[in-house]
C-alpha cells in the first residue's frame, strides 16, 4: 500500500508535465491526484486498524496462557497440601502446556506489534507526504489561475490593438478629419459671402451719404 503511494506521488510531477504539454487541465489533474492518494491512505488506515486489532487479540491470548500457568501453579500447591499428587502432577502438566503456548503467543504478539508500529510509522508518513502535496497543489493551482488570468488579459490587450481595430481607428480618425474640413470650408464660404454682402451695404450706405452731402452742398452754395 504504502509503495502504491509512493507510485502515486511519483507520477504527479510527470503527469502533471505531461498535461500541460498536451494542454490538459493541471487543475482538474491536481485534484484527481489528490483523490487517489486519499484512496491510498483510507486503505492504509483499514490495514492499519486490522494488524492493531490482530496486535491486540494475540495480546490478550498471551496474557490468558500466562493467567493460566500462574493458576495452575497455585492449583498444583494447593493440590499438594491436600496429598494429591495425581492432581498436583495434572496441574503441574497443564501449567507446562499453557507456559509453551504461552512463549509462543508472547512472539506473535511481538511480531504483530513490531509490524504494527511499522505500519503506523508508514501511515503517518503517507499523511504527512499528503498534507505537503496538498500544499503544493494549492500553490499550482494558484498559479495556474493566475497564468490563465494573464493569459486571457493579454489576448485581450492584444486584441485590442489588434489590425482590425487600428483600421477601424484609422477610417474614423479619417472621418473625422473629413468632417472637420467639410467644417471649415463651410465657414470660409460663409465668411465669404457676408463679406460681400458688408461691401454692398456699406455701398449703399456710401451712396445715400454722398447724396445728402451734394445737397447740403448746394445749399450752402458751394458748389
Amino acid at each position: 500500500m504504502f509503495s502504491m503511494f509512493k507510485r502515486v506521488k511519483t507520477l504527479m510531477s510527470s503527469e502533471l508535465n505531461a498535461a500541460l504539454d498536451k494542454a490538459e487541465d493541471p487543475v482538474k489533474m491536481l485534484e484527481q491526484f489528490m483523490r487517489d492518494m486519499e484512496t491510498d491512505i483510507r486503505e492504509a488506515e483499514t490495514a492499519v486498524a486490522k494488524q492493531i486489532s490482530n496486535e491486540k487479540m494475540l495480546k490478550k491470548k498471551w496474557d490468558d496462557a500466562s493467567a493460566m500457568v500462574t493458576k495452575r501453579q497455585d492449583q498444583a500447591v494447593k493440590a499438594l497440601e491436600a496429598d494429591n499428587d495425581d492432581l498436583a502432577r495434572r496441574a503441574l502438566q497443564d501449567k507446562k502446556d499453557h507456559e509453551t503456548k504461552a512463549e509462543t503467543l508472547k512472539e506473535s504478539y511481538e511480531r504483530a506489534k513490531t509490524d504494527a508500529d511499522t505500519l503506523r510509522s508508514k501511515l503517518d508518513e503517507m499523511k504527512e507526504e499528503y498534507r505537503q502535496m496538498q500544499l503544493k497543489k494549492d500553490s499550482l493551482k494558484a498559479r495556474a489561475e493566475s497564468a490563465k488570468t494573464k493569459t486571457k488579459i493579454n489576448r485581450a490587450m492584444s486584441d485590442i490593438g489588434g489590425d482590425d481595430s487600428r483600421r477601424g481607428f484609422d477610417r474614423m480618425e479619417e472621418k473625422v478629419l473629413q468632417y472637420e474640413a467639410e467644417a471649415e470650408t463651410s465657414e470660409d464660404m460663409r465668411s465669404s459671402s457676408r463679406s460681400l454682402d458688408d461691401e454692398l451695404d456699406s455701398l449703399d450706405k456710401n451712396n445715400g451719404i454722398d447724396d445728402e452731402l451734394s445737397e447740403l452742398k448746394k445749399k450752402m452754395g458751394k458748389e
